[in-house]
C-alpha cells in the first residue's frame, strides 16, 4: 500500500496548490524572471520517471483515483511524502481543461541547464536549432536525436523552451535524457566561432543546390559535426548558411520540396549521427 498521509482528495478547485495545474500559464511556470523556482509539468507516468531518473525534484502530483495504487503506485511510493492530489477522473479533466495522459500529472522543478562549453567539451554530434518555434517540433526533434546518436542540443533563444508540456509529451520525455542548453552568445557568427575553436565543423540543413550529399563521406569522417536546423517554412537564414562549412540537402522526389522539420531531423541524425 502507498503511504497515504501524502493522498490528498480534492474539494476546493479554487486551492493555491492547483494553480500549477489549473491556472499558471505555460511562461508563468518557467518563471523567466526567476528561472531557479521555475517548473514544469511531466505528463504520464514513462515521462515522469524519466524525469526522476534525470534528477528532476517533484514538488506534486495529480492522479486519478483508480491509478493510486496502479500504475502511479510505484512513482508515488519513489516521491516519498510529495503531495499526490487526487480525484475521480471527470473531476481532474475539469480542472486542467484536458484528459490525463495516463491518469498522472508530476509538477517539478525546473533541472540546471548546462553550459554551452560543457556540451561542446563532451559531445561529437551537436544539434543546432535555429528559431523552432513549434513545441510539438521541438519535442519531436528531441526524440529523434535521443535514438539516432545526437551528444547535446544547442537552441536559440528564439526557440521554443523543451520544457514546455506538449515539447516534453511529443519527445515522450527524451528532452531529459539528451543534455540541452540554450546558446549564450550570438548566433551565428559567435558561435560559430566557438564551435570551431572546439573541433566542430557546422552542417546547414537547407534547400540550396549547391549543396553536399547527406552521405557524403567527407561528412563521415568529420570527427566532430553540429548538425544546424532552421526555423518552419522559411529554414535556415541566409547569413546562417553562409557561415556554415557544409550545406546538405535531402534529396526530395515526387514533386515535394521539402520534410517537415522534425521528419528532416530524423533523416539528418540517422545518416550523420554515424560515428
Amino acid at each position: 500500500m502507498t503511504n497515504r498521509d501524502n493522498i490528498i482528495e480534492i474539494t476546493n478547485f479554487e486551492a493555491e496548490e492547483l494553480d500549477v495545474y489549473a491556472r499558471l500559464t505555460e511562461n508563468q511556470l518557467l518563471n523567466r524572471a526567476d528561472p531557479e523556482h521555475g517548473m514544469f509539468i511531466a505528463e504520464s507516468p514513462k515521462v515522469i520517471e524519466r524525469a526522476l531518473d534525470a534528477g528532476c525534484r517533484p514538488v506534486s502530483m495529480l492522479v486519478e483515483k483508480k491509478h493510486i495504487e496502479t500504475q502511479a503506485r510505484e512513482l508515488i511510493e519513489r516521491c516519498e511524502n510529495v503531495p499526490v492530489y487526487t480525484a475521480e477522473f471527470d473531476v481532474l479533466s475539469k480542472l486542467t481543461g484536458f484528459h490525463l495522459t495516463r491518469g498522472m500529472l508530476c509538477a517539478m522543478l525546473r533541472p540546471k541547464l548546462p553550459s554551452v562549453q560543457e556540451l561542446c567539451e563532451k559531445a561529437k554530434r551537436l544539434v543546432i536549432l535555429e528559431d523552432v518555434v513549434n513545441p510539438t517540433n521541438i519535442g519531436a526533434i528531441f526524440r529523434s536525436a535521443a535514438a539516432l546518436n545526437m551528444d547535446g542540443i544547442l537552441l536559440t533563444s528564439a526557440c521554443s523552451n523543451p520544457l514546455y508540456r506538449r515539447a516534453i509529451r511529443v519527445s515522450m520525455g527524451t528532452v531529459f535524457q539528451i543534455p540541452w542548453t540554450f546558446m549564450d552568445r550570438e548566433w551565428p557568427d559567435e558561435m560559430t566561432e566557438l564551435l570551431h575553436g572546439y573541433g566542430f565543423k557546422t552542417v546547414a540543413m537547407a534547400l540550396k543546390e549547391d549543396s553536399v550529399a547527406i552521405d557524403d563521406p567527407k561528412l563521415l569522417a568529420e570527427e566532430k559535426l553540429a548538425i544546424v536546423l532552421g526555423t518552419e517554412g522559411e529554414g535556415m537564414k541566409n547569413h546562417s548558411i553562409a557561415e556554415c562549412d557544409y550545406t546538405v540537402m535531402i534529396p526530395m522526389s515526387h514533386g515535394v520540396d521539402s520534410l517537415n522539420v522534425a521528419a528532416a531531423s530524423a533523416v539528418a541524425f540517422w545518416e550523420l549521427g554515424r560515428k
